[in-house]
């Protein structure tokens, strides 16, 4: 089971640690457009800082975070489960995880970034800044770029397992799955229901995919259909409801009251 999650858009920047390396990173098939990414990056947060805060969408107040980008070669990294935070990562809270949902979080959690493509739980990388819907001055669209070259990187992470995929529609659009890989792929929607409506709230959707990803690395079960994933929530005390499967996979909906 592939657990693909999104990134946070704000991080934790590491006071120390060795300097990026792109060649230790998992998936080194991403390497070479990796090496784009971060180039056009750095150069653009280097010599036109005031472009690239409109670029990055970021107000005056944050130019720190285009400093922080122009120095990314350099900068000090941390395991990417150091980096990211935000509700989701608060939820899943990996650094109380017992020592064999640990190993799990290793295998079976990949985190999609802008910068470089996915990154595993234990890659080595800097806090950065850059959303998925910037587009980069001689680079384009940052979905558009990784939609070229993720594919690949997904599948061979996926193996002959089930890709829960749990990425937001911005992210999500860096890669779609194929059709023929549709019955092994399973989103989840979080609905919040008062008083018998319910409704998406994103709060309620990060936080809940955050105790999702906790309890099945705690529980260990390795479900290969969305059918599958469904009966082990189901287990574990959440109430789900699956629709019909399609060309782009099945969806689960998790239905909640309280956060």
């Amino acid at each position: 089971m592939l657990i693909l999650l999104p990134p946070s858009e704000g991080k934790s920047a590491p006071g120390r640690g060795r300097p990026l390396e792109l060649k230790t990173l998992s998936q080194p098939s991403l390497t070479p457009a990796r090496e784009r990414v971060l180039d056009a990056l750095v150069g653009l947060c280097r010599d036109q800082p005031d472009h690239a805060a409109t670029v990055l969408g970021l107000s005056r107040s944050q130019l720190d975070l285009v400093a922080r980008n122009a120095t990314l070669t350099d900068a000090p990294t941390a395991r990417a489960d150091r980096i990211y935070d935000g509700v989701l990562y608060e939820a899943l809270d990996l650094p109380s995880l017992s020592s064999s949902a640990k190993r799990r979080a290793a295998s079976r959690l990949a985190i999609t970034s802008s910068l470089f493509g996915m990154v595993r739980v234990g890659d080595r990388i800097p806090a950065y800044r850059l959303s998925g819907d910037a587009c980069m001055p001689g680079l384009g669209p940052v979905a558009g770029w990784w939609r070229e070259s993720l594919g690949e990187a997904v599948t061979d992470a996926m193996g002959k397992g089930l890709l829960v995929d749990l990425r937001s529609s911005m992210y999500a659009g860096f890669w779609r799955p194929p059709a023929e890989l549709a019955p092994r792929v399973a989103t989840v929607r979080v609905l919040h229901e008062v008083a018998g409506r319910r409704q998406v709230v994103s709060h309620f959707n990060k936080a809940t995919k955050g105790r999702l990803v906790r309890a099945l690395l705690e529980d260990g079960r390795d479900p290969r259909t969305p059918a599958a994933l469904a009966g082990v929530l189901t287990d574990l005390g959440w109430q789900v409801e699956i629709d019909e499967p399609t060309k782009k996979g099945t969806q689960l909906d998790v239905i909640v009251s309280e956060v």
